[in-house]
């Protein structure tokens, strides 16, 4: 089996069996069936509250996922002392991060997978169709993934996990806000704050740009033209976020 494929699966085995995915899987479940008595006690908009609550579960489990499997990486290697024998073998660094992110991302794409026939089917037992607003918004979710974890390995390549943790998280938070952070740095007056907030918003990910929940919500059709050049914006920052990632991999020493 190629190497770089091996390192994947292996990453998507390690992944799988951690605890902590069987938890999260459990509480989406218990988050979406929760949302079936929200339904039962609401007058109207049934479609709507089903599809904000069982949308945004899938969203806040899955990025917080994202964000503890990729920041946790490199330090759970070094705590076990497997990342010694990682470095010895016959592949380059960069190719070992990047094939464990490919299984943490696949790990992620199953249980988005899993999580979204749930959904599906919790819909069509209320009797409401699946629409392609939801199936943006499922995978808009999926590339807001991928920038999280790119984020969380950048973090973890040169940090612990305590800081890696709190940096993504944080800047899960800054990246949904980065919009509103740019248009209310532009209404001041003082130019200072106007580079900072331009600043700011080009140098954090800009994760507000691929919700597309609200669409969905309101059965916003989205054109293709809008969807593509959002998913070329997640899968750039990805690829810078890896990249210097890697770069600040390959100057760590192991010793």
């Amino acid at each position: 089996m190629n190497p770089f494929i091996a390192l994947a699966f292996n990453g998507f085995r390690e992944a799988r069996r951690n605890r902590i995915t069987l938890v999260v899987g459990v509480f989406a479940l218990i988050l979406l069936l929760s949302s079936t008595l929200v339904v039962a006690v609401t007058v109207t908009t049934f479609e709507r509250v089903l599809t904000d609550m069982g949308l945004g579960a899938m969203s806040l489990t899955l990025s917080l996922l994202a964000i503890f499997l990729s920041s946790g990486l490199l330090s759970r290697e070094i705590e076990r002392r497997t990342i010694f024998l990682m470095v010895s073998k016959p592949i380059s660094r960069g190719a070992f991060l990047v094939g464990r992110l490919v299984g943490n991302m696949l790990t992620l794409t199953v249980l988005l997978a899993a999580m979204s026939v749930l959904f599906f089917l919790l819909m069509a037992g209320y009797g409401y169709p699946v629409t392609s607003a939801h199936l943006t918004a499922i995978v808009m979710l999926w590339f807001e993934l991928w920038v999280l974890s790119g984020v969380g390995f950048l973090m973890s390549s040169f940090s612990s996990q305590a800081v890696s943790a709190f940096v993504t998280v944080s800047l899960y938070f800054a990246g949904h806000l980065a919009g509103d952070i740019y248009k209310l740095a532009q209404k001041s007056e003082s130019g200072l704050i106007q580079k900072v907030g331009r600043a700011a918003y080009y140098l954090l990910p800009d994760l507000e740009r691929l919700n597309y929940r609200p669409h969905a919500t309101y059965g916003v059709v989205t054109r293709m033209g809008e969807l593509l050049p959002s998913a070329g914006y997640a899968l750039a920052f990805t690829g810078v976020l890896v990249s210097l990632a890697v770069l600040l991999f390959n100057r760590r020493d192991f010793r």
